[in-house]
């Protein structure tokens, strides 16, 4: 089933303009299906948290965030997503929330109403509130929070009709989260795989990211071989990402639909993508990569067209 939404709300039009949202369908059923609307988080409050190896390991290194060039490179974001034809709704950051700018996380558009998450983080928490606020104000429907356990939205990939892909390190995302949204797609007959994966990687969206339905990037060399054979029991091509190309969240991709792929500049992918026919456009996202989050990270697509 699917259902329009309006809003009386502020949203960037295709053409990088300011306007009135416009009636359109809301949902998804894939990871890679072409992009139509898409939430953003603007990065007024924007400050690196130590809760991750890769943002530890840039705050050794003296890493302070710049506002100005976090803002620049938001606007950039924006800009990238209008000129591939994809709505853009922006929410403003809270004061208390520095990670609230990493919108996939609080919460998960479904083919069946918007599903606030439970982040794992404390720091993060309050942040499914804020978005289901501003989600239903769109007149989506919005579905009752997860309440078995912990989830973000970085280790959830809706990866094609009918198969979910849920990354469980019991820090982020847990056993009772995961089971509880394995089980709210399992109910709709589709196939969930619960992956089970050391905390160090914090979420499963900087292992793995999909780009088409059956075909992902993949850190190969840090994914149990369980996984990997239930992936490939999917009929899922795996093109590899190496470690240091991970940290670099060279797997955390945007999929745009039509082969069209957002990516943060320093992934180390212009070779790799354009070989197997995408067409990649890089970001200059480091004050967020920085953080611990890339363009998977930052965008929260609300609505993709299926062909």
């Amino acid at each position: 089933m699917k259902v329009d939404f309006s809003s009386g709300g502020m949203a960037y039009d295709v053409g990088g303009t300011v306007g009135a949202v416009q009636t359109q369908a809301w949902g998804l059923a894939s990871e890679s299906d072409r992009l139509t609307d898409v939430l953003l988080v603007s990065p007024d409050h924007l400050t690196p948290v130590p809760c991750c190896s890769v943002t530890r390991e840039k705050l050794r290194g003296g890493h302070c965030t710049d506002t100005t060039a976090a803002g620049l490179q938001h606007a950039a974001l924006i800009e990238a997503l209008c000129a591939a034809g994809v709505r853009v709704q922006t929410v403003e950051g809270s004061a208390g929330l520095p990670d609230m700018v990493y919108a996939r996380d609080a919460g998960l558009m479904t083919p069946w109403g918007y599903l606030p998450l439970a982040p794992g983080a404390a720091h993060r928490r309050r942040e499914a509130v804020v978005l289901a606020a501003h989600i239903r104000s769109l007149g989506i429907p919005v579905l009752p929070q997860v309440s078995a356990g912990t989830i973000e939205g970085g280790d959830i990939s809706v990866f094609r009709d009918g198969l979910v892909l849920i990354g469980c390190s019991g820090d982020r995302t847990d056993e009772g989260g995961a089971r509880e949204v394995a089980e709210l797609f399992e109910r709709h007959g589709w196939r969930a795989i619960v992956y089970r994966f050391d905390a160090h990687f914090l979420h499963l969206d900087t292992q793995f990211s999909a780009l088409s339905g059956d075909q992902a990037l993949a850190c190969i060399d840090v994914l149990d071989d369980g996984f990997l054979a239930a992936l490939a029991g999917e009929g899922i091509d795996l093109l590899p990402v190496s470690y240091k190309a991970a940290r670099r969240l060279g797997c955390n991709v945007l999929a745009l639909g039509d082969g069209r792929i957002l990516a943060a500049k320093g992934a180390g992918l212009t070779g790799t993508l354009p070989a197997e026919g995408y067409r990649i456009t890089e970001l200059e996202l480091d004050e967020f990569t920085s953080c611990g989050g890339g363009v998977h990270c930052l965008t929260l697509p609300l609505a993709r067209q299926t062909p």
